[in-house]
């Protein structure tokens, strides 16, 4: 009897303690947070999904507000349509103006809203934007978010985590940027630039020529072998002949 109460207690405290973990863990898979499409190179262009999930049983997310870093400006920030919201891009002057492709750009990106839809209870929301060019000289961009339910509740997602700290409340979604592509030379649209144009065409030509050398020396091989088997063969005839004499 006193085993079987043993027994009863652990469990019940086994099971206590599991479900205190995962209470105070699950928090932390709901934040808002920031993943690319693939890879966000340093130096190039990527499709970045900002994730937003519920987190409240009793009201409904009805707008997110994304806050672009003023120091890390971003020549070109174009949001994908999501049915059912609305988006609202805001753009600020910028202290030291960029040069990108030749021309000189004096604004950037600072602030994206997306409002009017509904992130119901136990659902979540992904908002895709196409960005660029991300920066080569840091590792990870933050962008602050605020999310606001249709009870008027805001919770802002503007924390930065500190290495060695622990994670904050509401920490703000944080993209890592990945080394730059060797090859990357496409402009927001996804196409080639005219760098990138010009290396294919010198690419193609040396192929090209590199071919019609490999041809050209094919070809003297085989008239070189041609010539040898037609000597050999008056050689031999010659002798053939001398014999017929003798």
């Amino acid at each position: 009897m006193k085993a079987s109460r043993m027994s009863s207690r652990l469990s019940f405290a086994a099971a206590l303690a599991a479900g205190s973990v995962l209470v105070l863990s699950a928090p932390a898979f709901a934040h808002v947070g920031v993943q690319p499409e693939g890879a966000a190179a340093k130096g190039g262009y990527a499709v970045i999904n900002f994730k937003v999930p519920n987190e409240r049983d009793n009201a409904s997310t009805t707008q997110l507000e994304v806050n672009f870093p003023i120091d890390q400006p971003l020549t070109s920030v174009m949001p994908q349509d999501v049915p059912g919201w609305t988006v609202t891009v805001e753009k600020s002057k910028l202290d030291k103006p960029l040069t990108v492709h030749g021309k000189q750009i004096n604004e950037a990106v600072t602030k994206v809203t997306w409002a009017g839809g509904k992130i119901e209870p136990g659902k979540f929301q992904q908002f895709p934007v196409s960005v660029g060019k991300l920066p080569e000289n840091t590792d990870q961009m933050v962008f602050k978010a605020i999310q606001t339910y249709d009870n008027n509740e805001v919770v802002r997602w503007i924390e930065e985590s500190k290495a060695g700290a622990a994670e904050p409340q509401t920490p703000a979604p944080v993209l890592k940027l990945t080394a730059a592509a060797a090859d990357d030379h496409h402009d927001a649209d996804g196409a080639k630039t005219d760098e990138a144009k010009n290396t294919d065409a010198h690419a193609k030509d040396g192929t090209h020529d590199e071919a019609a050398a490999k041809g050209s020396d094919t070809t003297a091989r085989a008239l070189g072998i041609a010539g040898i088997v037609i000597g050999l063969g008056g050689v031999a005839f010659g002798v053939a002949s001398r014999r017929r004499a003798s």
